[in-house]
């Protein structure tokens, strides 16, 4: 659901602190996305649901259908127009600042994000082959990414290990000297998109060294799906409901020596340069749901009545709609913040920042959700609302990409890790009487003497 907020030319509020940051390209872009969302999407999204459903329908499973025929039609608009592949900064031209609202926008139509070739997890690996890739590489699997013509998905997380810590990844990574091929042995699930028939390569990250440091023990190659020994076991749920994201089994899978990505043990150094964008991305994406289920929440208690009046002139309701407003602003101040600090520090400098916003704007876009679904009462829950389909896609996102938990982590950590100031050491105080009486002096001392 799109917003008129969303979709005005006016600059928003939240963005005047930043005025100062935003090029004339800013403004050029931003009016090129909101084009093709007025002019081509939004016109064309009935049709493309419809020709999704039937596509489904064909298939032993909803996840194996192919996209829809209307989807390369919005691929050539958006190639037309000049907003494909605008993840990249050397097409959008624009600073994470910057690219952060427009995200905001795709975040509430998916099918834009996908049209425009910005969707996770392509965008990531796309990273990955550009920074890290060879030529050879390139050639072979990001050109065809950077078309649109196939996608790719990123084999990281494991069932018998918690994949938070990744360095417990165990699947395996092993050149044999014989053939000049790696063997690749794992079990891997909850690897998005693996399922879809357009997937034709894995990033895969696995164990290749068990002696070396503890952060140089894995590797990331690429592993063509459709390479003998991939068994696909099945499509995972989210909540009770499959999705594409797939459970797989490598079995003594082959790949060419060439397929490593920058060197064995190279794998941390890698993740660490795939994270940080699109962990930002995701948050953006994120409060644009939660912009939509508020506005969707407007629209509800503006026509529905109870108790002798409509639903918006309830305390209660207003309650709800001033707290989730707060929450919404407050949480895309941060992310712009995290933006702001990549853009001048870079991405190790923003850690804290992004871990903040990975945690901050779930929490709140659930809470505006869930606010959503009571308003909605049986509404909600039902099929002839999207509401559900929000609320589950933003639960799973407090597990993507790390677990809340790990976020927590690395926030306490640097907080922790800083020299108290005088002001703090001031404020905390001390009770100078410990130290005259001595009570706490050696009490061992004391009762052997008694």
């Amino acid at each position: 659901m799109i917003t008129d907020s969303m979709l005005s030319d006016e600059l928003p509020d939240d963005l005047l602190p930043h005025k100062g940051r935003l090029t004339p390209r800013f403004f050029e872009a931003r009016k090129q996305v909101m084009a093709f969302l007025r002019d081509d999407v939004i016109p064309n999204l009935p049709e493309w649901r419809r020709q999704r459903r039937e596509l489904e329908a064909k298939v032993d499973h909803p996840t194996k259908a192919p996209m829809p025929p209307m989807h390369w039609v919005l691929q050539q608009k958006a190639k037309d127009r000049g907003v494909f592949n605008f993840f990249l900064p050397e097409v959008c031209g624009l600073s994470v600042l910057e690219y952060s609202p427009i995200q905001e926008i795709l975040g509430a139509i998916p099918e834009a994000n996908y049209a425009m070739n910005c969707s996770a997890p392509d965008t990531g690996n796309m990273e990955v082959l550009e920074k890290y890739g060879t030529p050879e590489q390139k050639e072979k699997w990001l050109v065809p990414l950077l078309e649109g013509k196939i996608r790719s998905c990123f084999a990281m997380t494991e069932p018998g290990v918690a994949s938070s810590d990744a360095v417990q990844v165990c699947s395996t990574i092993v050149l044999d000297p014989k053939s000049d091929e790696y063997v690749i042995n794992g079990h891997k699930w909850y690897i998005s998109g693996a399922i879809r028939p357009e997937c034709k390569v894995a990033v895969f990250l696995g164990k290749s060294n068990n002696t070396a440091a503890r952060h140089a023990q894995h590797s990331m190659i690429l592993v063509p799906m459709d390479s003998p020994g991939i068994t696909i076991l099945r499509p995972l749920a989210l909540f009770g409901h499959e999705h594409d994201h797939a459970e797989i089994i490598f079995k003594d899978v082959r790949v060419p020596k060439a397929n490593m990505l920058l060197g064995e043990g190279r794998g941390f150094e890698i993740a660490q340069g795939r994270l940080g964008p699109g962990r930002i991305h995701h948050c953006m994406r994120t409060i644009g749901q939660a912009e939509a289920a508020l506005s969707a929440i407007i629209h509800r208690v503006q026509n529905r009545s109870a108790f002798g009046g409509l639903l918006k002139d309830k305390d209660t309701i207003q309650q709800v709609v001033a707290e989730a407003r707060i929450d919404l602003t407050q949480a895309r101040q941060l992310c712009y913040l995290a933006a702001v600090v990549a853009d001048d520090k870079g991405f190790k400098a923003a850690r804290k920042y992004i871990s903040m916003i990975k945690v901050a704007a779930p929490r709140m876009a659930l809470k505006i959700l869930d606010e959503a679904l009571q308003i909605h009462g049986a509404h909600g829950i039902s099929q002839d609302s999207r509401i559900t389909d929000e609320f589950v896609h933003v639960r799973h996102v407090r597990l993507a990409d790390g677990p809340d938990i790990v976020h927590l982590r690395t926030i306490a950590r640097d907080e922790i890790s800083r020299k108290p100031s005088q002001l703090g050491i001031t404020m905390s105080g001390e009770n100078t009487n410990i130290k005259k009486y001595g009570m706490f002096e050696n009490p061992a001392s004391r009762l052997s003497a008694l």
